[in-house]
C-alpha cells in the first residue's frame, strides 16, 4: 500500500491560508512585564507581514538574502519574522542589547541586506529599519506576495564557549510538512505554547512563529517571570512550553504551588545546561512524569538525545537516549572509553543529512569515522543512557583534580537562601585554580555565611570540589534567556 505523501507548504503561503480560514481568531498573545496582554488576529498578522515584506524587498531583501533582526520581544518581532519568511529570505535573530563591537562584528560576518533594529550608529552601509520605519510600512499593499520558500530559514548567532562571536548555518527549510529537515513539520494544531525565552534565542524564535504556522496558539512573554509564567500556563491552558534550568529552578522555588495549576501541560521540554536533580524531583510532583521531557543536543542540530520523567527514577541524572544519532564517549586521544567513564561526547547522524557550517570560525571536521564533538563531557551507562557532566571548557583543575562547575552549582542550588549561583575558576598560587562561587541570596541584607555554605556543600560534594571562596551579589549576570558567559565572569573575578 502506498504511503500518502505530505505536501510541503511554504511559511508564507501557510500564513495566508490560516488568515483566510479564520481571520478574526486571536492566536498570538504578547504578554508585557506587568502581565498586560496584547492579542493579534490572523488578519493582522497576514496584513502586516505582507506590508513589512514589501518594505524589506524595497530595501534589497529578496529570496535567499539575510535579514538581521535585533529587537526586544514584541509583536513587531513576530511580524518582521513572518515578513522575512514571506520573502523566502533568511532570518538572523540577534540580541538587541549586544555591545556595539559584537553587533558590528556579527553584521560584518553575516552581510545582511537589511537590518531591522533601533541602533543609534552603525558602521555599515546596510539599510536599517527602525520601529518607526516598521510603523510606516502601512502604506504598502497588504495583498499576498508570490509564494517563496526560505531554503535556510534562520542563522544562529553564538559566542559559544569561547566568547568569540560566530554564526551557525543550519540548512532547515521554511516549510510546513514534507522535508524532514524543514524548520517545522505538521504539528499539533491544538497546541497552546508558552514562549518563556526571548525571541532572539533559539527556544523563542523556533517555538513562537512556527507554532502559529502549524495552526496552534502562542503566548509570548516579553520577559520571563516565574509567578507570571505559572499564571499564564493556568489561565491560557498552555499545553507545551520549553524552559532552561534557571527558569525551572525559579518556578520550583515558588511557594504554594499545586499540580492543579499545571493540569493543561502535556509537554514541558527542558533544554540547555544541566538541571539540578532536586528541580526535576519538584517538577515531577507538579506534572505527569511523561510530560517532563529531557532534551539534549546543540544549535548545530547534529542530533538529539531525549527521555521523559518516566525514566528518571531508574536513570536519575540522565538526559536520555540517542534518537537519531549514534553516541560515543571518547578520551583525549579520541578513543572510546568504557561505560560509566567520563569523556567527550560525540555524535554521528544515523541518516545522511545536510549539516551545519560556521561563519566567523572554522567549521569542525568530523572524526575519520564520521563523529562530531559537541564540546561537552559526559558518560554512557550500559543501557545507552547519556549523563552530561559539563562543558569541557568550563572544567576547573584544582590541585590536579577535575572539578565540574555544574555539579557544584547544583549542590549550591539546593540551599533555600540562594536564588542563583555560578561557579568559576580563579588563579591560585597553591592550587593552580581555585573553585570560586558567586551566589545571589534571597535576601542580600541577610545572606547565609560562607561557613554555612561551605558546610552545606561538604554534605553534598567531595572536599576538593567545595568552593574555597564565595562572593555575594544581588543578581547573577544572566541574559534574558538564562544564559551566562562563564569565561567573562571568571576573567572579571581574576582581574580584581
Amino acid at each position: 500500500m502506498a504511503t500518502e505523501s505530505v505536501v510541503e507548504i511554504s511559511y508564507g503561503k501557510r500564513l495566508t491560508e490560516i488568515a483566510s480560514e479564520r481571520p478574526d481568531d486571536v492566536d498570538l498573545i504578547m504578554v508585557a512585564r506587568d502581565g498586560t496582554e496584547r492579542g493579534a488576529s490572523w488578519r493582522e498578522l497576514e496584513k502586516r507581514a505582507n506590508q513589512i515584506a514589501r518594505a524589506l524587498e524595497a530595501r534589497g531583501a529578496v529570496q535567499g538574502e539575510i535579514v538581521a533582526l535585533a529587537m526586544p520581544t514584541c509583536v513587531d518581532h513576530i511580524l518582521t519574522t513572518l515578513a522575512i519568511w514571506k520573502l523566502g529570505a533568511t532570518l538572523l535573530p540577534m540580541r538587541h542589547d549586544l555591545p556595539a563591537w559584537e553587533f558590528e562584528r556579527l553584521i560584518e560576518m553575516a552581510k545582511p541586506r537589511v537590518i531591522v533594529a533601533d541602533v543609534a550608529e552603525l558602521r555599515s552601509d546596510c539599510p536599517v529599519m527602525s520601529r518607526s520605519d516598521l510603523d510606516a510600512t502601512a502604506i504598502y499593499s497588504a495583498d499576498p506576495l508570490p509564494d517563496r520558500v526560505s531554503e535556510c530559514v534562520n542563522l544562529i548567532a553564538s559566542s559559544g564557549s569561547t566568547g568569540r562571536p560566530k554564526l551557525i548555518v543550519v540548512p532547515a527549510r521554511g516549510v510546513v510538512g514534507g522535508d524532514v529537515q524543514s524548520a517545522s513539520t505538521r504539528g499539533d494544531s491544538e497546541a497552546t505554547v508558552l514562549v518563556a525565552s526571548p525571541l532572539y534565542h533559539v527556544n523563542g524564535f523556533s517555538f513562537a512563529a512556527p507554532t502559529l504556522l502549524e495552526g496552534g496558539r502562542a503566548i509570548v512573554m516579553e520577559k520571563f517571570d516565574a509567578a507570571l509564567a505559572v499564571d499564564l500556563i493556568e489561565r491560557h491552558r498552555a499545553t507545551v512550553t520549553i524552559m532552561v534550568p534557571t527558569m525551572l529552578q525559579r518556578i520550583a522555588r515558588l511557594e504554594g504551588l499545586s499540580s492543579e495549576r499545571f493540569r493543561s501541560l502535556r509537554r514541558l521540554v527542558y533544554g540547555g545546561a544541566k538541571v539540578p536533580d532536586w528541580v526535576v524531583d519538584r517538577w515531577l510532583e507538579l506534572i505527569k512524569p511523561e510530560a517532563f521531557v529531557f532534551a539534549y543536543g546543540s544549535s548545530e542540530r547534529v542530533g538529539s538525545v531525549m527521555m521523559t520523567g518516566e525514566q528518571w527514577a531508574t536513570h536519575r541524572g540522565s538526559t536520555g537516549m540517542a534518537r537519531d544519532v549514534e553516541l560515543s564517549i571518547r578520551n583525549d586521544n579520541g578513543l572510546p572509553v568504557p561505560s560509566g567513564e567520563v569523556g567527550e561526547i560525540y555524535m554521528r547522524p544515523l541518516e545522511p543529512r545536510r549539516l551545519f557550517r560556521y561563519v566567523g570560525a572554522p567549521t569542525p571536521d568530523p572524526t575519520p569515522d564520521g563523529f562530531y564533538s559537541l564540546g561537552d563531557l559526559g558518560s554512557l551507562d550500559d543501557e545507552g543512557y547519556l549523563y552530561v557532566v559539563d562543558r569541557r571548557t568550563d572544567m576547573i583543575i584544582s590541585g590536579g583534580a577535575n572539578v565540574f562547575p555544574a555539579e557544584v552549582e547544583a549542590a549550591l542550588s539546593e540551599h533555600p537562601k540562594l536564588v542563583d549561583q555560578v561557579v568559576v575558576p580563579v588563579p591560585d598560587p597553591e592550587w593552580g585554580q581555585r573553585v570560586h562561587a558567586i551566589v545571589a541570596p534571597t535576601d542580600l541584607s541577610n545572606p547565609p555565611t560562607t561557613q554555612e555554605l561551605r558546610a552545606f556543600c561538604r554534605e553534598r560534594l567531595a572536599a576538593y570540589k567545595v568552593p574555597k571562596t564565595f562572593e555575594f551579589v544581588a543578581q547573577i549576570p544572566r541574559s534574558e534567556a538564562g544564559k551566562l558567559n562563564r569565561n567573562a565572569i571568571g576573567e572579571a573575578v581574576s582581574a580584581r
